[in-house]
């Protein structure tokens, strides 16, 4: 099976000469601020409401509602982003969030009932920013036609990785040794902060207007829905974040079960770590063959990893096998996100990263009230069959329709001089 090589692949500028682009640090900062809510938030309504309740289902419940909230707005997000700019959304968005997740901490502490948490956690989740899709969006006003595309896409995804190395252990840290509710309200101090000041950085956001789009297809706005691969790559990133969520209750009820809560960061910051360990090497490396064959790999091993953690019981072999399936996780989104610049049009593509982001948010709130049932329910560690029980059928999916993820060609724009695109790997 052939793959093919660019010489512009091959020779892939490093991560020292994105980080050298004009305007790249001054949304790059407070980007990395605003973008740590999506990874403290599921974690710290968790820790929060377990502690308030009694009970890892309620907890998970909780977060859940929060997850599908973001899920299904994040994509009217991104749409109206490319619309009307990512300002424009953002100021409200983030005023919006900060008040509701106060509101949240005051009800939960206050032993409010569930539904008054339920009836917060809806716009709390509805008004997560989507800064990882804006930054993406950023980069490619950046860097229209250059090489260091690819490299973007590679550091957007190790820096995705990070969030939820620090993000976790942040909220996890402060829940346990402050007060269960300095997670939430640390949470919402970034999302102000943060958010008020990436939106403030104007010179660098994507232009809008009928003119944003200039010599792209007419079908460019059309919902990046409509593209089949994008539909299976959300369901690959429902499994992701399946694993996400399962692993963050699980690993909490592991370690209280056993008499040691404060645990619980450390192990998910192995799992993190591994994410972001291979989420590094992964960008930095040229690779020769296709997005799709990594995808199909990686998931494959992904799958392969989650199916064994149910059946281990100790520290040491819990934080091994953490550690190599946060290193299959990065792969697959790193190699996920490529693929929406290869599917999909210029003008659809924030929208296209709020469904991923939004899939792995449906994700994760499914898993965690799940997993959060099933520890409650079950047995201690039947959490822990979450993820496997999400990553096995999205991988039969990626495998029945796997041709779904090849580009296919766009016409007319090159008789424009506009859309030329690099040779296409065929497995």
């Amino acid at each position: 099976m052939a793959s093919t090589v660019t010489t512009e692949r091959s020779a892939r500028p490093g991560y020292g000469q994105l980080l050298r682009t004009k305007g790249a640090w001054t949304f790059l900062v407070p980007g990395f601020a605003a973008r740590q809510p999506f990874a403290m938030l599921t974690i710290s309504i968790v820790l929060l409401v377990r502690h308030t309740t009694g009970s890892y289902g309620a907890a998970g419940a909780a977060a859940a509602v929060t997850g599908v909230s973001m899920a299904l707005f994040a994509p009217y997000s991104g749409r109206l982003a490319d619309r009307y700019g990512q300002r424009a959304v953002l100021m409200p968005g983030v005023v919006l969030h900060t008040a509701a997740g106060l509101t949240l901490t005051a009800l939960a502490l206050a032993h409010a009932p569930l539904w008054a948490l339920f009836a917060a956690a809806v716009p709390t989740g509805a008004s997560v920013p989507q800064v990882g899709p804006m930054v993406r969006a950023r980069w490619g006003t950046r860097l229209k036609g250059s090489p260091l595309m690819s490299t973007a896409a590679a550091f957007e995804s190790v820096t995705d990785e990070l969030t939820f190395v620090v993000g976790p252990l942040l909220a996890t840290a402060l829940c346990t040794t402050v007060t269960p509710a300095a997670g939430l309200i640390t949470e919402a101090a970034l999302t102000l902060v943060g958010g008020l000041l990436f939106a403030a950085q104007r010179g660098t956001q994507p232009p809008v207007g009928p003119h944003a789009e200039a010599g792209e297809e007419a079908h460019a706005r059309v919902s990046a829905l409509r593209v089949p691969g994008v539909r299976v790559l959300i369901v690959t990133f429902l499994g992701i974040g399946a694993v996400f969520g399962g692993m963050q209750v699980s690993l909490a009820a592991f370690t209280e079960s056993i008499g040691e809560p404060g645990l619980n960061g450390v192990l998910y910051g192995v799992f993190a770590a591994g994410n972001m360990l291979s989420g590094v090497i992964c960008g930095a490396v040229a690779w020769k063959s296709s997005p799709r064959r990594r995808l199909m790999v990686g998931y494959t091993a992904l799958a392969l990893a989650t199916s064994a953690l149910w059946t281990v019981h100790s520290v040491p072999l819990l934080a091994g096998l953490g550690l190599l399936v946060g290193m299959c996780i990065a792969p697959a989104l790193i190699t996920g996100y490529t693929l929406v610049e290869d599917l999909v049009p210029a003008g659809a593509r924030t929208e296209a990263f709020t469904w991923l982001t939004g899939a792995v948010a449906l994700g994760q709130a499914a898993a965690v009230t799940v997993a959060g049932q099933w520890e409650d329910r079950l047995w201690d560690g039947a959490g822990f069959l979450v993820p496997m029980a999400a990553t096995v059928p999205a991988l039969a999916t990626i495998l029945a329709l796997r041709s779904l993820l090849v580009a296919r060609a766009r016409t007319r724009t090159v008789a424009r001089g506009v859309g030329h695109r690099e040779p296409v790997t065929v497995d």
